[in-house]
């Protein structure tokens, strides 16, 4: 059994950590850090609530620390836990710039303990169905895939810390790590970057929309997300020369997670038949088409593997270089919107 403190008990830590450490064998929610408020206590009645780091790594019996707090706070938190010798997962993003994530990989290696950010999107069903394409090579070479998180949310949220203008906020470092891990598990590191940064929504003061571009040879991975995003966009679009894919909707977990839903049965991250996307198979100058089922999501397959790398029986799935390459990727993403220009990966970083 590993203890589990977590850090944290706002929408990321109430919605998509606790219900999901909670639900996974071989580990318990230990502690749970709450500065203020009695949400934590009230959910989790036999879990002890702390107000402070200190009084949560006080705990010896605890092995991880998750830190589901404001982005700002992610690099001291997470340094204070790996010099405590504890492992650490980091919700996305990984911190507000590279080189504090590079110094929080230093710290983990110099400890010899595990570090990870919760890539849960990698667990999407439409994600785990477009990989299994890929894998079997169902839509041939691929020459563009187009990701989307879009919503219509013209208001702004009153006293939100991701529409502050301060270091890590806005959307690209919101909703940008899962499009951008996304893509790179599917083709790897891109030969350059452009992006165009917007804000688009009457007061706002950090980004709110933007379209990102990893160049590879041959291809192009679209990554877009914006929030005035009035009619029904596709999650997926892929196009190959022998096919292409099209899927509209996100992943049932987060819906299920926000209504309180249980972590549990059969059916946990099936998508309902009339959601499920469309595989288009080329045959001459035509196409055959056939709705796809979408494999069974299953966010817990994360804190799974987690496990099993703390306790040597797996490798780890989100890796310390995979988080450092997402963050990469974000510093560039902004670069190339400020200064209009293509930027390579490696030559001009």
């Amino acid at each position: 059994m590993i203890d589990v403190g977590l850090v944290g008990f706002g929408f990321a830590g109430r919605t998509f950590h606790a219900p999901v450490i909670t639900a996974v064998e071989g580990l318990r929610l230990a502690a749970i850090l709450q500065r203020s408020g009695a949400e934590a206590q009230l959910t989790y009645p036999a879990t002890p609530v702390v107000r402070t780091i200190e009084q949560l790594l006080a705990i010896e019996s605890i092995r991880l620390v998750v830190i589901a707090t404001p982005n700002t706070t992610h690099f001291d938190l997470a340094r204070q836990c790996l010099i405590a010798g504890r492992n650490v997962v980091i919700d996305k993003p990984f911190a507000t710039t590279y080189a504090e994530a590079a110094e929080l990989v230093a710290f983990a290696n110099d400890k010899r303990r595990l570090l990870s950010v919760y890539q849960n999107r990698r667990w999407d069903g439409d994600f785990l169905t477009l990989q299994h394409l890929l894998a079997e090579n169902k839509l041939g070479r691929i020459v563009l895939f187009e990701s989307h998180f879009d919503r219509f949310r013209p208001q702004l949220k009153d006293n939100a810390w991701r529409e502050r203008a301060e270091p890590g906020s806005g959307v690209l470092f919101d909703l940008g790590p899962h499009l951008i891990d996304q893509a790179m598990v599917l083709f790897g590191e891109p030969d350059a970057i452009s992006a165009d940064l917007r804000i688009e929504r009457e007061g706002a003061s950090v980004d709110d929309a933007f379209d990102v571009v990893l160049h590879y040879p041959m291809m192009r991975a679209l990554l877009r997300a914006g929030m005035l995003i009035s009619t029904p966009t596709p999650r997926f679009v892929v196009h190959g020369n022998q096919g292409g894919y099209l899927k509209f909707g996100l992943d049932p977990q987060e819906e299920a997670l926000k209504r309180g839903e249980a972590v549990a049965g059969e059916f946990w991250g099936y998508e309902a038949p009339e959601r499920w996307g469309t595989l288009l198979v080329a045959q001459g100058d035509s196409f055959v088409t056939e709705k796809l089922p979408t494999a069974p999501g299953d966010y817990r397959q994360y804190y799974q593997n987690v496990r099993d790398a703390i306790l040597g029986d797996a490798p780890l799935a989100v890796t310390p270089q995979q988080a450092l390459n997402v963050m990469r990727a974000l510093e560039l993403a902004a670069e190339s919107s400020r200064s209009r220009r293509e930027i390579r990966w490696a030559r001009d970083h």
